[in-house]
């Protein structure tokens, strides 16, 4: 049966409200559950997978079981690999403002550290701020169309390799204790994977591109040749067009397709307090347009620096 016709008829049309032309939309008239009927649950896939990002408004019955049994609905839970999840439950990392390391404002693909990161990310928003703290997705569908075919004809051969070790440059806005979060907990255990460049969706078939800000570089090729070529292809990711702004409320939830996306959490509100949490769908390794899979090279742990008496 056609996917669109599944979703219509049981989320009508009218209550799915496109959000921008490319990427996102706001389904209405939905209390999200654990225990939403099979169909509720595979029209809300489809519209994922066709608006890559679905918001919802109005979730705040949620708690945190609660959104891990809706979350569970798509797939296993998958805990992140250095943060681990809050107590009590199987995936659920807080964001909180107030702490260090939790202010996401590069463009970013969740956990491409890793080989099979995160196939769908459900967040839902507890404290937000008067003003700002919006975040934004791009569609990294769309993107690889709009390359010039010669550029899709070498993304389609390039690697990248992927780490949690973050190069400090790329975060000119993070503090001193960020830092310290970054080197004592985000990077306890050092990653390196190689992902293609071009990933073949799973259930699309569709070809999008892995990129972001946890690229260190593309195998085989020279550094600053490198950088430019990420420049160039992360360009067309970000541009305006390309993405979606939520302006978050208290009770809102966000389901994305982290295998089709990327997103930057805006930090344009201060000091004001901003607290979201997250459940994490497991993925699949990702194949290359050849039928290559992606692979972790490097998994180690840091040494404790010695204190000198």
């Amino acid at each position: 049966m056609n996917a669109m016709i599944v979703s219509d008829s049981v989320i009508p049309r009218a209550d799915v409200i496109k959000r921008a032309a490319r990427i996102g939309a706001e389904i209405r008239k939905v209390k999200l559950s654990g225990d939403l009927p099979d169909q509720t649950i595979a029209a809300i896939n489809e519209l994922l997978l066709e608006h890559k990002v679905v918001f919802f408004r109005d979730q705040g019955h949620l708690d945190d079981a609660e959104q891990e049994r809706f979350a569970l609905r798509f797939g296993s839970l998958a805990a992140h690999p250095m943060r681990g999840a809050i107590n009590g439950t199987a995936s659920i990392i807080e964001l909180d403002s107030a702490r260090a390391g939790s202010r996401a404002d590069l463009w970013h693909t969740d956990g491409t550290f890793v080989d099979a990161y995160p196939k769908i990310a459900v967040l839902r928003g507890i404290v937000m701020p008067s003003f700002g703290g919006d975040t934004v997705w791009s569609n990294a569908v769309t993107d690889y169309l709009d390359l010039a075919p010669p550029l899709q004809r070498l993304a389609d051969k390039l690697w990248a390799v992927h780490s949690n070790a973050f190069d400090y440059a790329i975060m000119p806005r993070a503090s001193e204790l960020d830092k310290k979060h970054l080197d004592e907990v985000f990077t306890k255990t050092v990653y390196q994977t190689e992902h293609p460049v071009v990933r073949v969706h799973p259930e699309t078939g569709e070809r999008t591109l892995v990129l972001g800000a946890l690229v260190q570089r593309f195998v085989g090729v020279p550094k600053y040749d490198g950088q430019k070529l990420f420049d160039l292809f992360q360009s067309h990711i970000t541009v305006p067009e390309n993405t979606v702004r939520w302006s978050w409320k208290e009770g809102d939830v966000v389901v994305w397709d982290n295998r089709a996306t990327q997103h930057y959490a805006v930090n344009d509100y201060g000091d004001q307090h901003r607290v979201v949490r997250r459940a994490t769908v497991a993925g699949e390794i990702p194949i290359s347009i050849d039928g290559q899979s992606s692979v972790t090279r490097i998994t180690a742990t840091k040494k404790p620096v010695a204190k000198v008496a």
